[in-house]
Formats: structure tokens, sequence, C-alpha cells
């Protein structure tokens, strides 16, 4: 068995997993060019498909199935978290035809067959991926607060830590998508597994089938209000930690000098 990251997002000023909302100035830069677009968003979303991938492998190994360890998943290099197919080629042929893009990791390898408690292990292990994205997306929150208070007290240092707080922003907001987005209830993303034991044992084994036509469902679904609807949490509380760090927002240096609030 594998643990599949799948995220979502569309480049067109921000970082979305599907339309983007309107958001406020100070969590929101619009560079003039897809190069500094990915410049700021990329590393936040390569950062967290990595944590996530990570979080299932550590996991399993906790759970007693030390394979993705033994294959030498539990790794920050990028290169072994690229799968060709889900990572390239489709996010490549979607961005081509202008529609959002559906991107994926390579699935982290687990044998629950080692797991001390088979059931129990398959949960956690499966929720191990999104609750890493909650814990970068509040660990941005406080981030976008310490860095104010720094920026406040060294004035030299106001423009780095401005672009540091758009920056952890976004990583607020793609974390959240990401972690609530992972919990649809579609094989093969991580929320199946937990709805599989909530079904009928007959029922359960019909519902893993759709794993094979997953990734069909989820691009026909991308432009649906299903989606919309499914990530309102995530936008609810994206608001929410928000308005927690408002006060700490720096101005944001303007292009040709000055700041814009």
């Amino acid at each position: 068995m594998s643990r599949r990251r799948i995220a979502l997002t569309r480049l067109d000023g921000t970082a979305t997993l599907i339309r983007s909302r309107p958001a406020r100035a100070r969590f929101t830069l619009r560079p003039p060019s897809l190069a500094q677009q990915l410049l700021l968003l990329a590393p936040i979303l390569l950062f967290s498909i990595i944590a996530h991938e990570i979080a299932h492998g550590y996991a399993a190994l906790k759970q007693g199935d030390p394979t993705a360890y033994r294959l030498g998943r539990l790794t920050w290099n990028p290169l072994k978290h690229i799968d060709l197919w889900m990572s390239v080629l489709l996010p490549l042929m979607l961005a081509a035809v202008h529609g959002p893009i559906l991107a994926g990791a390579k699935p982290v390898p687990v044998d629950p067959r080692n797991y001390r408690q088979p059931r129990r292990g398959d949960i956690i292990v499966s929720l191990a991926g999104v609750a890493a994205n909650v814990v970068i997306a509040l660990g941005c929150t406080v981030l976008i607060a310490a860095v104010g208070l720094l920026g406040r007290a060294v004035p030299t240092l106001l423009p780095v830590c401005s672009v540091v707080q758009i920056m952890a922003g976004a990583g607020i907001q793609l974390n959240l998508w990401l972690a609530v987005f992972n919990l649809f209830p579609i094989p093969t993303l991580d929320g199946s597994h937990v709805v599989k034991y909530l079904l009928p044992r007959a029922w359960a084994v019909r519902y893993q089938r759709i794993g094979f036509f997953g990734i069909l469902i989820l691009i026909l679904l991308l432009n649906t209000p299903v989606l919309s609807f499914w990530l309102a949490p995530a936008n609810a509380a994206t608001a929410l930690l928000e308005r927690s760090v408002s006060p700490y927002i720096l101005p944001v240096p303007a292009p040709g000098g000055g700041v814009t609030l």
C-alpha cells in the first residue's frame, strides 16, 4: 500500500487549491511575473508536501512498519518524493489547458501487515499527513507574529520580514487547504482510509476499488461547487488565523519605494 499526497493549485497571482477567494491585501502579493510567483509559492508548497509524506512514513514506523524508512523516504530530499506522472506530466498537461493544477507526490510505501494494530495503525498513518499540514499552518501563524515584532524592533529588516510574512500567510492557507482537501473521501486520498472502516466489509471492498478512477474523479470535480463546499472549513480557519495575527502585519514595501498597507 502507499500514501499519496495530492495538491491542487492555480497560478493566477496567488496559489489556490481550487478557486482563489478574495484575500486581504496584507496577505496577498501579486508579482508581475510567473517566476516571482513560483519563487514565493513553490518553496512553501514543496515543504508542505514533503512534510506530509515524511509524516506518513514516520507514523508508519512508529506503528511498526519500517518500509518507508528502509527505502529512504524519511528524507527532506525532494527528489525522493517526485513522481514523474503526478508531480511533472499531469500538472504540465493541466497547465497547458489553463485549468486548475492537480499534482501529487510519489506515494509513501507502507505495509499495514506490519502495524501492531492494523486498523488503528492505518487510521493514524492516514491522518498523520493531514496533521502535519495543520501544524505547519499554526507554525506559519506564529511566524507571522514573531517576524512582525522583529520587523518593528529592527526597521532595517522590514523588507525581508514583510516578504517572510507574505510567504507565511500563503503557508497558512495552502496547508489548511491541503489538509482538508486530502480528507476528501475519494480513494486514494487520506480520508478514504478512515471512511472505509465506517462501512460494512463488502461495501468497503467496493469503495476501495474506486481508487482506480480516483484521479479521474478529482479532475472532473475541480471546477464544480463540490470541492468549494468541501474546502469552506479551511477558508474559515484561514480567516480566523489571519485575524489573530492582524495586529502584527507589517507594511509591504512598494516596488518604487515607500510602503503599501
